[in-house]
């Protein structure tokens, strides 16, 4: 007996061993990457850009909401001149349209829910079906997000909306004009033909992941979690890895990292900065994570956190302890996290696809599914 439990107990503890050791190995790896910095640059005016005219004018919440359509320039695809601005006035559109959705549904609390899961649904519908690239649907819905938990009144919605767009197409004249540059050093890929939808990708998964993200908002309301527009989207920035595995990576690393970048975020906020001094903070947190993100999500997540507290909060900033502030951010990503997982066991799940998608196919025109 004893020499089996000794067995039984080196097999546990080398297993044990081997799996720290893949883990470890997964959250240390260094992903090569041939991203310009002129990329990283350029993305970094287009959010920083808005913050610094709002805090010449002495509006910095202007510019605060002004530079969530700078977001935008991060879907610059690499592709010719003439598709590639097609493309971003398209996703410019898109995100303003989502923060107006978003606005309008603050103002009725009890279908906030509903309206962030059709916002979730309908773009990840649309990211999928025209095969948008990273970061996909995440900035959209963030746009919503923000929007939607953002205090103001009905008059002041088409004074938000108008920054939003302004920001938006800021991002567009600086892609323009980067892109004037960089395809001078590198030739555009080609637009590829788009793939023929399949029911499963575009709409089956776009149902399934803006459900979780609609409930991960839906359980930050009722644990009545003061900033709960975190909650979706760290769910969705989890929930759409494109294997188990991957959404395993993207939830451990999110976390910790946020919980480094939350530390990071506490030494930020206990400086003395003034508008001036938040703007080209912020335009330098965004060049760090431009050019970290697609080297290694965990190390760009460290510095994704301050820059997002700034950008919702930065307004309100020096107004007391910061102490809440980086709790209830830490809150919500962890529960969004946790959501994010359970909502991609599901997506990855067959005998879920084969019970869920059966049913929803009984709910979806015949000619949208192939």
């Amino acid at each position: 007996m004893g020499l089996n439990t000794a067995m039984t107990f080196m097999q546990t503890w080398q297993r044990l061993k081997t799996l720290v050791q893949t883990e470890l190995r997964q959250l240390t790896t260094i992903n090569p990457s041939n991203r310009r910095w002129q990329m990283a640059f350029a993305a970094a005016l287009a959010t920083g850009l808005p913050l610094m005219v709002g805090a010449y004018f002495g509006h910095m919440d202007y510019g605060l909401v002004s530079s969530l359509g700078g977001l935008v320039f991060l879907h610059t695809p690499n592709t010719p001149l003439s598709h590639r601005m097609v493309w971003l006035m398209a996703c410019g559109f898109g995100m303003t349209a989502c923060y107006a959705l978003g606005v309008i549904g603050h103002f009725f609390p009890a279908l906030l829910m509903w309206v962030i899961t059709f916002i979730a649904i309908l773009v990840t519908m649309v990211c999928r079906f025209y095969r948008v690239g990273p970061p996909g649907s995440l900035f959209f819905v963030m746009a919503a997000a923000i929007g939607a938990f953002a205090p103001g009144e009905v008059e002041a919605i088409p004074l938000k909306v108008g920054l939003v767009t302004m920001g938006a197409l800021l991002a567009c004249l600086i892609a323009f004009f980067y892109s004037l540059y960089v395809l001078r050093l590198d030739p555009p890929e080609p637009v590829a033909p788009l793939p023929p939808p399949t029911f499963d990708f575009v709409i089956f998964d776009s149902v399934v992941i803006g459900i979780f993200v609609g409930l991960s908002l839906a359980l930050a309301q009722v644990m009545q979690l003061e900033r709960p527009y975190w909650v979706p989207v760290s769910c969705l920035a989890v929930i759409q890895g494109a294997t188990l595995r991957a959404v395993w990576n993207r939830q451990l690393q999110r976390v910790l990292g946020t919980g480094i970048g939350l530390l990071l975020a506490w030494a930020l906020l206990m400086l003395p900065l003034d508008p001036w001094g938040i703007a080209l903070m912020m335009i330098a947190l965004a060049f760090v994570i431009e050019t970290a993100v697609v080297r290694h999500y965990g190390v760009a997540v460290i510095f994704i956190t301050p820059l997002t507290i700034f950008l919702a909060e930065a307004a309100t900033l020096g107004q007391g302890s910061p102490a809440p502030l980086i709790e209830a951010r830490f809150l919500d990503t962890l529960l969004g996290c946790l959501v994010g997982l359970a909502g991609a066991l599901c997506l990855h799940s067959p005998r879920f696809r084969t019970v869920v998608g059966a049913q929803l196919r009984r709910l979806t025109p015949s000619r949208l599914m192939r």
